[in-house]
């Protein structure tokens, strides 16, 4: 998959929304009887599992990023 076939990375919804989706969308998959149907829906899960992937990661860096300069405050006291 391409990333100019992928979702925005600015997707306005949270991890958590973007979580329930995907189990949204695995359920109905899990449900469907004719799997030539489902091509369609199963990319659509592949992309919202990119967005969550690269929201995931933004996240996590963030985390990490506030982490450093907290450590580093906290050297910088003593």
């Amino acid at each position: 998959m391409k990333d100019k076939d992928l979702p925005l990375d600015n997707n306005p919804y949270s991890l958590e929304e973007l979580t329930d989706q995907a189990n949204k969308i695995i359920k109905s998959l899990e449900n469907e009887k004719d799997l030539t149907n489902s091509v369609e829906i199963y990319q659509e899960l592949l992309k919202l599992n990119k967005t969550i992937e690269k929201k995931f990661h933004k996240k996590f860096k963030n985390i990490s990023e506030e982490t450093k300069n907290k450590v580093k405050e906290i050297i910088k006291k003593k």
